[in-house]
């Protein structure tokens, strides 16, 4: 099975700090993994470092089959879908959602480029699929933030990339509008399951209820090391995460997702 994402013993040192020691994880086609960990932890410098933004110091990093070192990470950037609660404040308000999205096509915060009508036929096609079809001629600035986050994923898709990375792109929802926002992400993969060429998902979190049924893998991150990684029920057990956690906890399961209880 082609791999996405090869990390061998990969470290990553910035001045005096250790982001990073030792990591060891593939993705393959066809896997949907959620990054888990708390604040610091490390989750930030792993996706600094799959984008090219932190040095990979000792290893081997391969990412779409390119190696670290003997590639331009620059263009692989246009290959890989990267969205994030941060990115939100980047556009323009005044913008529209349609303008939004055909911006991904040119890798632009603001749409300065004429977009082909195969384009825009596309950016509308991806909204529709995921539900904000409506949305397209709305002002950016009058949408929720699900909505906006819906759009933000929507500008991933429409370059076509190999892989998605979402960064924490619920922060800042309530909860309602990140189950509605989750519910969005859960159909968009379902969906693209089935596709010739399906799209590989990674969604980094520090709420083990937004780990998904779709998400068939788990990596717990903790200090810069990974804790545990592999199929998701096999790592989501109440004794895993007590020692990841360090402390006691109980798991309980509703609608394929695993909710954390302390034990007091």
């Amino acid at each position: 099975m082609r791999m996405i994402i090869e990390l061998k013993a990969a470290s990553s040192i910035t001045g005096d700090t250790e982001l990073l020691r030792g990591i060891d994880w593939v993705v393959r086609a066809g896997e949907h993994w959620a990054v888990l960990g708390l604040n610091g932890s490390g989750k930030t410098s792993l996706l600094n470092l799959l984008n090219g933004y932190v040095p990979l110091s000792s290893g081997v990093m391969r990412v779409l089959g390119r190696r670290y070192g003997a590639y331009d990470w620059r263009a692989l950037r246009k290959r890989v879908g990267f969205i994030s609660s941060s990115l939100q404040e980047r556009f323009y308000g005044g913008e529209t959602a349609l303008e939004i999205v055909l911006s991904g096509i040119f890798s632009t915060i603001g749409l300065y480029d004429s977009p082909r009508r195969k384009d825009i036929a596309m950016a509308r096609s991806i909204l529709e699929r995921l539900k904000c079809g409506p949305l397209a001629g709305h002002n950016y600035s009058s949408l929720s933030q699900g909505e906006k986050q819906k759009v933000l994923i929507a500008r991933a898709l429409v370059s076509r990339p190999r892989l998605l990375i979402m960064d924490e792109p619920s922060t800042g929802l309530d909860f309602f509008s990140r189950e509605e926002f989750l519910a969005g992400v859960h159909g968009f993969a379902e969906s693209n399951s089935s596709a010739k060429s399906p799209l590989t998902l990674i969604y980094v979190t520090h709420h083990l209820e937004e780990i998904l049924p779709v998400f068939t893998h788990v990596l717990l991150l903790k200090g810069g090391q990974i804790h545990s990684a592999g199929e998701t029920r096999k790592i989501l057990t109440a004794g895993n995460l007590s020692s990841f956690f360090g402390v006691p906890v109980a798991l309980r399961w509703r609608s394929g997702r695993a909710w954390l209880e302390m034990k007091y």
